[in-house]
């Protein structure tokens, strides 16, 4: 079970669905907080844990929800990855870790809508698992 985002907060209902899937099917949840790598060259080289800097991803929303999971007895693994490609590098997570169902969820207030259309329209057509896209499904 793989629950991505796009550097903020997850939708309640992508958060709800992954987790009760989650419970009820009794897998490892992943959640993944896609980034995108911004093209600094100079802080890649020499400080690449400072390529994106804190007010450019809701970390402790994500954390909060990977923490609510947790607590709820499913084994968690919180993820942090920075592309220059984050929607191909979730696919790719996706396929890696074998996931039978990919739930993205980015909170729709904190994010472009077009964008947000481009990702999901992505995801859709590149996973090779069933796929759950917030906030209708």
């Amino acid at each position: 079970m793989l629950l991505g985002t796009l550097s903020v907060r997850f939708d309640p209902s992508a958060e709800r669905v992954a987790l009760e899937s989650a419970l009820e099917a009794g897998v490892n949840l992943i959640v993944a907080n896609m980034i995108m790598l911004p093209a600094y060259p100079t802080t890649m080289i020499l400080a690449p844990q400072y390529a994106t800097l804190p007010h450019e991803e809701d970390l402790d929303a994500v954390r909060e929800t990977a923490s609510r999971a947790a607590a709820l007895g499913i084994r968690t693994e919180l993820l942090r990855v920075t592309s220059r490609r984050p929607v191909r590098a979730l696919l790719e997570l996706a396929s890696e870790r074998d996931a039978g169902l990919l739930v993205f969820g980015p909170d729709l207030r904190l994010t472009n809508r077009i964008r947000f259309r481009v990702a999901a329209r992505t995801v859709r057509r590149g996973a090779n698992c069933l796929v759950w896209i917030a906030p209708d499904g």
